[in-house]
């Protein structure tokens, strides 16, 4: 059984896996993983028939990701992944039913960065979509971390991150014209470090 779903679902993200359990993205068609890496995150959606699509600013990881769609899906298009920002998406506006966007958003360089990496994964998602974030934040261990300027902290497992909170989570919501279909989650490792899962849905 277990051999079973590692196949079925690779070595998803649980918080990811959760919303497939219950059917949160059945309807949705055409996904992008923005900053796929090597496609952990991808499998069960290629497996099933998904328009699935990837970047990632690690030309490896890209490679990588490729081999897996030509393994799983080989109609997926290999030219749906590509070496990109996640700030700079070559896509149209209003283009995917989901936008992935698992430890990504935490690697921004300052608040500037991280809007402008949102609003870009943002911009994309159409109406009526799902945007599904996992990323570090500060929520339970606020006095356990150091600030270290535009955004950044250094968190207790010596790792540097850019850290959201609760209420950066609820002001961005509202100002994307978002709504929240899952309550925000955080995940506390220990008070090593905290991370948090955001699921919007675009009004």
């Amino acid at each position: 059984m277990q051999t079973n779903l590692q196949q079925l679902y690779g070595n998803i993200d649980i918080y990811l896996f959760d919303q497939l359990l219950k059917g949160t993205y059945h309807n949705c068609h055409k996904i992008l993983d923005a900053g796929c890496g090597g496609g952990r995150n991808l499998v069960y959606f290629l497996r099933n028939g998904y328009e699935v699509y990837g970047i990632d600013p690690n030309a490896n990881a890209v490679e990588a990701v490729k081999g897996l769609s030509k393994s799983l899906s080989p109609a997926n298009p290999l030219t749906n992944f590509f070496v990109s920002a996640a700030e700079d998406l070559p896509f149209d506006d209003n283009y995917f039913d989901l936008v992935i966007s698992s430890a990504v958003l935490h690697f921004a360089r300052s608040a500037g960065h991280f809007d402008a990496m949102l609003h870009a994964m943002w911009r994309v998602l159409k109406p009526g979509g799902y945007f599904f974030a996992r990323l570090a934040s500060d929520i339970g261990i606020e006095e356990l971390v150091k600030d270290l300027g535009n955004g950044r902290y250094l968190l207790p497992d010596g790792s540097e991150r850019f850290l959201v909170n609760e209420a950066l989570l609820l002001s961005y919501t509202q100002r994307l014209n978002g709504q929240l279909h899952e309550p925000i989650k955080t995940t506390n490792v220990q008070n090593l470090r905290c991370m948090t899962t955001w699921c919007l849905r675009k009004i």
